[in-house]
């Protein structure tokens, strides 16, 4: 992976559910997991045609560094738009490359 390519800064999140003090659900709110570097391309052509039939409406392919516990549970923002994780792929299987498929 090249450094150079990761010229946007993308955050992730979760949701932070739990209960109150009697048991009773809280209502979610985004909590931030962290800030990384990464390259943000949106889908277009043939590639968006490709990717819809193996996920639903994946609209863009975020790239980043490998880092451990990123899921599909997770939200991506980035210049203030945000994107659902429809599938993390692990560049390779060797834990440097992460390749997150969007919607948004």
């Amino acid at each position: 992976m090249q450094a150079g390519k990761l010229d946007q800064r993308v955050t992730l999140w979760r949701l932070s559910g739990g209960v109150d003090d009697w048991g009773a659900p809280l209502p979610d709110e985004l909590v931030a997991v962290g800030t990384v570097w990464a390259n943000v391309q949106p889908l277009k052509g043939r590639e968006y045609l490709a990717a819809m039939a193996a996920q639903s409406e994946v609209t863009t392919r975020i790239t980043m560094r490998y880092r451990p516990g990123v899921t599909p549970d997770l939200k991506v923002t980035h210049e203030g738009k945000q994107y659902e994780i429809e599938s993390v792929i692990d560049t390779n299987s060797r834990g440097v490359e992460l390749v997150l498929m969007c919607r948004g």
